[in-house]
């Protein structure tokens, strides 16, 4: 297997070059002692003074006046087209969460190749934060305090099935697909907990309630294998 480009203990930021919070952006640059750039993500990053530790990706957006202010020990490209900037990150950092920002609330196309992407990476714990909400691939189970009334969507990006507890439509019994069933603008009654029967479902929040799902995802350990 490759060695990743980043390894890190503590979760990473990752920041993509899309719409961003500036200041819930300087917020996970403060706790997060790794912060990467998927490409044109460095501006960002730079925009708040804080220089990235690696730039990943195929450099394209990356502007040159942002190229200038980073040593080139930093700048990792990755030529090939197959994939985007953001699964060119995420595949080569290893850490127990990624948090990442600029990767929703800009373009849909963009936006449904990053869930694509966790589908695709379902080892790769990751929460994509926009400035309305945050997203990720659910893990085998999870447990999530939550005010009664939070939204609370389930998309499939694969057939799963699973069972819940606290939801208002609860999701024992359906055979959720991208085509078929899906579970959006549901809600919670409390606190509600997920058992998932395989990986490919994505939880999408308020992003009011970040704090509270890294909460849950700390104290889920077990996460999904690599697809071979």
């Amino acid at each position: 297997m490759k060695t990743p480009i980043v390894t890190s203990e503590a979760p990473v930021l990752l920041v993509g070059g899309g719409p961003c919070d500036p200041e819930a952006l300087r917020a996970d640059a403060a706790a997060c002692p790794v912060r990467v750039a998927a490409d044109s993500g460095a501006g960002a990053l730079l925009g708040i003074g804080v220089p990235p530790d690696a730039v990943i990706g195929d450099m394209d957006s990356l502007s040159e006046i942002d190229r200038a202010q980073l040593p080139a020990r930093v700048l990792h490209p990755i030529a090939e087209q197959e994939s985007t900037d953001f699964d060119k990150a995420l595949r080569n950092i290893d850490a127990p969460l990624v948090i990442a920002h600029g990767f929703l609330g800009a373009r849909l196309d963009h936006q449904l190749a990053a869930l694509t992407v966790l589908a695709r990476r379902p080892a790769r714990r990751c929460v994509l934060v926009g400035r309305h909400d945050v997203a990720v691939l659910a893990p085998p189970a999870l447990a999530l305090d939550l005010p009664a009334g939070t939204r609370v969507s389930l998309f499939p990006m694969a057939p799963v099935t699973g069972r819940s507890t606290g939801l208002r439509w609860p999701i024992d019994g359906l055979r959720f697909s991208p085509d078929a069933v899906i579970g959006t603008s549901n809600e919670a009654l409390g606190r509600v907990e997920l058992a998932l029967d395989g990986p490919g479902m994505v939880l999408i929040l308020p992003v009011a309630h970040l704090a509270a799902l890294r909460s849950a995802l700390d104290a889920q350990p077990a996460g999904w294998p690599a697809r071979a």
